[in-house]
Order: structure tokens, then C-alpha cells, then sequence
């Protein structure tokens, strides 16, 4: 009589690399998506209008369009530990000379060279969790580790306008450096890879379009989501407080304390939708959905806020930052599980590069926006005209399948 073999149990050291890909993303991103709250401190320091305070966050994030695949095809290729290692030690050497500018220009350029850096640590994580966690449980872990990215965010919106205020800006990005390098050393000191990981396939770069042709069918349906999406993200990073100051007359340091509150809320729904994402019977797609709408719902709320009282405007902004940060969860899920096996980092960062296009594009277009018409109303009009267009085209698509 034969006995079955007993199931495979996942190894408890996972939730150890959860917590390790986790931090890194908190540690690499408190500089860098915090540069909305130190939107003002660089408005004062510089004479900035607000689509230049907008080329900034773009500066941070500008080599990443190109970086994450080069990162996504690097992590196929060589250890997790060594490229994210190198990736945050560059984050933080760029940040430390980016705080000695003595002009804008100059911190522009040290803030692109970060950006190279930090092109490791998004795929990076997202791989590691891929690999380390079973399918019933993936969307969730996916979820607490994207966490890491609004909940990095929420901490420089905390953090980094009080450093700026009392020591200067220069302080706050020295901070920042000091953020990304003792977390990202963390991980490369700590993490392995599991143990039933087959070795890594030494790739030439030659066949990169051999992986783009295998994986590029599979990644219409999760780009248009994702572009738009990232735009309403990347509009409340950087421009809500002062959305908030021009159109509400809030003061700044109260619309910070509101950019906070929004973030926290998106770093604990990037858990919560990823979640559910694992165990909706409609798949994960359709929190995706649920998230676009209410990111709809919420900007036409927060479009006619002006008048109402300061705990209902803080109660639409923690609304738009539950899902419009939450989003991410399924769908970085739905892209890892997208991807064929032999080729996860190359999807999870060609994906994010096209997002990236949008990141970089989204907030100095949104500032001019502003600049030529004196309100910041019409470009939420367009980010959330622009959700609700993909969403329609998108449930038209399935309805049809």
C-alpha cells in the first residue's frame, strides 16, 4: 500500500523575508515619495512654481522607466541580496550629495542618479515575495510588501517637513540617505533564497526580446489600470497639500498631517485589497475594479469639497489614499502571476516601467496644468475621467470574453 507524500509546507523563514523586502521598500522610498511634503521647504528654498516642484518627484523617479527593466532582467539573472544591496547604497550616496546642492539643477541631477538606484528595490522585493510564498497566500504578502511603498511615503510626510523646519532641507535628505542604506544593507545581509529555488539561468541580455515577445501578450490588460492609476497616486503624493492649501485655504503643515493620513491608509489597503484579491470569487481583477471606481468617487467628492467642513475634507482625502494607493496590492499580484516562470522580474519590471512613464510624466504635467489655469481641479478632472474611460473599456473587454 503506497502512502502519499505529505504536502509541501511553506517555510517560516518567508515571513522573515517578508518583513526584510518590506522594510527595504519603506527604507528606498522615504525620500523619494516623500518629496510632496517637502514640496513647500523646495518652493522656499528654491523659488519654485509648482510644476517645477513636480520635475522634482519626476527627477526621482525619471531613470526608472528604462532602470526597472534593466533591474527586472538583472534579478533574473544574478542574486536578489547583491542587486538590491548595490541599488540602495547608490540610493543613499546620491541622496547625501543631492543635500549639498547649491541649485536646483544640481539636485535634480543627483535625484535621477538615486532614481537609478531605486530601480532595484521595487522589482526586487516583489520577486523575492513571488518566490518565497505559495499562490493562497501570495496576493496578501505582495500586498504588506507594496505596503511598504505609502507607508515609506506616510513616514517622510510625517517626518521629513518637521527635519526640514528645524534643521533645513538639506537635513531632511541626509535622512533620507541614512533610510535607504540601512535598509537596503538589512536585506542583502539577511536574505537567501528558498531552498527549492532552481539555480538562476545565466541569460545574455541578447535575449531580452525573447522574454519581451513571451511576455508582452500578457500585459495589455494590467497596463492600462496601472498607468492611470499611478497618475492619481502620484497627484496626491505630491500635490495634495498644496491642493489643499490654494483651493481649501488649509495650512500647509494641517494638509501634511492629511498627506499622512492618506498614505497610512493606502499602505494598510495595499494588505487589505491584496487580501481579498486572494479570495474573491469574481478573481483579482475585481478588487482592481472596486478601486478604480472609488478612486472616481472620490476625486468628483473631493472636486466639491471647498466649503465643507475640515473633518469631511480629511475624511475624502484618507478615502482617495485607502484606494488610490491600495490599488497596487492585486495588482502587483495579478502581474506576478501573469509572468511566466523563468521570466517573474523581467514582467514585474517591464510593468512597472510603463507605469513609470506616467509617474514621470503625470506630476509636472499636472503642475503646469495649474500653473495655466490657477487650479489644480482641472487636472483631477482628467485623472479621474481617464480611470473611468479604462475601467469602462476594460468590463467591455470581459464582457465580450
Amino acid at each position: 500500500m503506497s502512502t502519499a507524500p505529505a504536502p509541501h509546507r511553506p517555510s517560516p523563514y518567508r515571513w522573515a523575508v517578508l518583513a526584510l523586502a518590506t522594510l527595504a521598500q519603506v527604507g528606498g522610498c522615504f525620500l523619494v515619495q516623500g518629496l510632496g511634503a517637502l514640496g513647500p521647504a523646495l518652493q522656499a528654498a528654491f523659488g519654485l512654481d509648482a510644476a517645477q516642484v513636480g520635475l522634482a518627484m519626476s527627477a526621482a523617479q525619471g531613470s526608472l522607466i528604462a532602470g526597472l527593466l534593466v533591474a527586472g532582467a538583472l534579478l533574473d539573472r544574478f542574486n536578489e541580496r547583491l542587486i538590491v544591496g548595490i541599488g540602495a547604497s547608490l540610493v543613499a550616496a546620491s541622496l547625501f550629495a543631492a543635500a549639498r546642492a547649491e541649485s536646483y539643477g544640481a539636485m535634480l541631477f543627483w535625484l535621477v542618479v538615486a532614481s537609478i538606484g531605486y530601480c532595484t528595490v521595487q522589482p526586487g522585493g516583489g520577486k523575492v515575495v513571488s518566490a518565497w510564498f505559495p499562490p493562497d497566500t501570495r496576493g496578501f504578502a505582495m500586498g504588506v510588501r507594496q505596503a511598504g511603498l505609502p507607508l515609506g511615503a506616510s513616514l517622510g510626510a510625517l517626518i521629513l517637513p518637521v527635519v526640514a523646519a528645524r534643521h533645513g532641507w538639506r537635513a531632511a535628505f541626509d535622512l533620507g540617505a541614512v533610510a535607504a542604506l540601512s535598509s537596503g544593507l538589512l536585506f542583502a545581509f539577511f536574505y537567501r533564497q528558498p531552498p527549492e529555488q532552481l539555480p538562476q539561468r545565466r541569460r545574455g541580455f541578447g535575449q531580452w526580446r525573447e522574454h519581451l515577445t513571451e511576455v508582452a501578450p500578457r500585459l495589455p490588460p494590467l497596463l492600462g489600470p496601472g498607468a492611470t492609476l499611478v497618475s492619481a497616486q502620484f497627484a496626491i503624493t505630491v500635490y495634495l497639500p498644496l491642493d489643499l492649501r490654494d483651493r481649501f485655504g488649509i495650512a500647509v503643515e494641517t494638509g501634511v498631517k492629511i498627506l499622512f493620513a492618506a498614505q497610512f491608509a493606502g499602505a494598510a489597503a495595499r494588505m487589505l485589497l491584496a487580501a481579498w484579491s486572494d479570495r474573491s470569487p469574481r478573481g483579482r481583477f475585481f478588487p482592481l475594479a472596486m478601486s478604480m471606481v472609488a478612486v472616481v468617487t472620490g476625486i468628483a467628492a473631493f472636486l466639491s469639497a471647498p466649503g465643507a467642513p475640515l473633518w469631511a475634507v480629511a475624511t475624502i482625502c484618507v478615502w482617495l489614499g485607502f484606494f488610490g494607493f491600495g490599488w497596487y496590492g492585486p495588482w502587483i499580484a495579478l502581474v506576478a502571476e501573469a509572468a511566466p516562470k523563468n521570466a517573474i522580474g523581467f514582467m514585474i519590471g517591464l510593468a512597472m516601467a510603463v507605469n513609470q512613464i506616467f509617474v514621470v510624466l503625470a506630476p509636472p504635467a499636472f503642475g503646469a496644468l495649474r500653473d495655466a489655469t490657477g487650479t489644480f481641479a482641472y487636472g483631477w478632472g482628467i485623472i479621474a475621467f481617464a480611470v473611468a474611460l479604462v475601467l469602462f473599456v476594460q468590463m467591455r473587454a470581459s464582457f465580450r470574453r
